[in-house]
């Protein structure tokens, strides 16, 4: 009898059907809707530059060449520009982050008597900056014009970071802090004992944040280093690439489909340069992100908790 009850509790009835085949065809549409952007792109960057400016591409490349991406990185200054980008997002990332969290543990002490001051110091540099001329004066009297530490040191911690992980850092029981000072353990071996361990949700959070702010970066380095080539990031110079390409005159494309009807073609288009520079530029973040999805759900929910 109560075996007959159990399997009557776990028969699904007819709401329950509907809902969840309502549910899987809305979230498959969604995902549709979601990644055809991205594969639109892929496809019009595998394809043909003066073909694709007939349009009617959609999810497949109607004549495949890597033509648009030999155009990308035949320029030798690329190799070292992805060099930097990545040099600077695991730094600017490494550094940021490590900052934010020892921050973030002296905010979160309720016997810390600057508390509150020192979050409003850091809640109003988000609706307040010194303007585009005073910053690069003041990153000229830094002697960080010319170095790279000018990307890393500007931008070293987030306001935005720095609450979420504030906010996180205090929701950690009260308990596990006083049980370690009455064993004699100070801030700094609570820190990185303690509090590191317990917070690897809101690190990977944060960490996935400022990775994507400092690899999609481009103007400061038009700012600070423009005239540095050794210096230059990916995004700064796919931006050249785009400018250069959008330069070009209706007489060029009037020979470059002259020359695609007589089966040679090769040249490239504003229109496949950018879907080009748009793989080349989120591929690398995108294959990042699963590492780090299992944390960022759990890090921006206990984040945002208080």
């Amino acid at each position: 009898m109560l075996k007959k009850r159990k399997k009557a509790s776990y028969m699904r009835t007819k709401e329950d059907l509907i809902f969840d085949t309502s549910n899987i065809i809305f979230m498959i549409i969604l995902c549709v809707f979601m990644l055809y952007p991205f594969l639109n792109q892929i496809a019009i960057s595998l394809n043909d530059a003066t073909d694709s400016v007939r349009g009617g591409i959609y999810l497949w490349p109607r004549e495949f060449t890597w033509h648009n991406y030999e155009h990308v990185f035949e320029k030798a200054a690329i190799y070292q520009a992805i060099f930097i980008s990545v040099l600077r997002t695991i730094v600017g990332a490494g550094v940021g982050l490590f900052c934010t969290a020892m921050v973030a543990y002296a905010i979160a002490q309720p016997h810390f008597i600057f508390k509150k001051s020192v979050t409003i110091i850091f809640i109003m540099t988000m609706y307040f900056n010194g303007g585009l001329i005073p910053t690069f004066l003041l990153m000229r009297d830094l002697h960080l014009i010319g170095s790279f530490w000018v990307y890393i040191l500007p931008t070293l911690i987030s306001a935005f970071n720095l609450i979420i992980m504030r906010s996180f850092i205090e929701g950690l029981p009260n308990s596990i802090f006083e049980s370690a000072k009455i064993d004699g353990a100070g801030d700094f071996k609570i820190f990185f004992k303690i509090v590191l361990p317990l917070s690897l949700p809101v690190l990977a959070t944060v960490a996935l944040f400022v990775a994507v702010f400092q690899w999609n970066q481009w103007f400061d380095v038009f700012l600070y280093n423009s005239s540095q080539e050794h210096l230059t990031t990916l995004q700064y110079e796919l931006m050249k690439i785009l400018q250069n390409s959008s330069t070009t005159s209706s007489g060029d494309m009037a020979s470059a489909f002259a020359n695609s009807a007589g089966g040679e073609s090769n040249m490239v288009t504003p229109k496949s340069i950018q879907a080009t520079m748009t793989i080349v530029a989120s591929l690398p973040i995108i294959m990042i992100y699963p590492f780090l999805q299992r944390y960022f759900v759990k890090g921006m929910t206990l984040g945002a908790v208080k």
